[in-house]
């Protein structure tokens, strides 16, 4: 005759065992959030604007009017060596493009407190220059060239200048 022993340790849910799941989830839950707060901080480049509202509903216009400028050929091309800056206006194999006025607004990629416009002179047809010591650091430039009331040109590029 045999005896059968039931070895088995009855398990029971404790509160003990409710607070440890509900510390795991919320652990999870703070560390993610935790993380990509982080990463959006450290990572984001974006724009400051003022009203972000208008310039949505502005959207459409702005990308039918950069259509259109991008369709005639006109290429500008920047060269800043701080402090000289200097830009020149040409459709490729036809020659340079003359404008009146050309006017530089130079953005921190966040931030305003270092921002500033300036107006570059010609120094010759599709030739512009101007002298302005640049911080160190990321810069946005969007520059308008106007010939009279019409703009030729209006493009922003993205640079970096290089510390001494």
């Amino acid at each position: 005759m045999s005896i059968a022993v039931n070895s088995k340790r009855e398990s029971r849910f404790t509160g003990w065992h409710m607070l440890a799941i509900m510390l795991s989830f919320f652990g999870v839950i703070f560390a993610v959030n935790f993380t990509m707060a982080y990463f959006a901080s450290s990572s984001w480049s974006g724009l400051v604007d003022q009203d972000t509202y208008v310039a949505s509903q502005k959207f459409n216009e702005r990308a039918a009017a950069m259509r259109a400028i991008a369709e005639t050929g006109v290429k500008g091309v920047l060269v800043v060596k701080s402090p000289d800056i200097h830009y020149s206006l040409a459709i490729p194999g036809e020659g340079p493009v003359v404008a009146d006025d050309v006017k530089a607004n130079f953005r921190r990629p966040v931030g305003e407190h270092q921002d500033f416009s300036m107006a570059l002179t010609p120094v010759g047809p599709g030739e512009f220059t101007a002298t302005r010591e640049i911080p160190a650091g990321q810069w946005i430039v969007e520059i308008i060239a106007k010939r009279g009331e019409d703009v030729v040109m209006h493009e922003a590029r993205r640079f970096y200048v290089k510390p001494n």
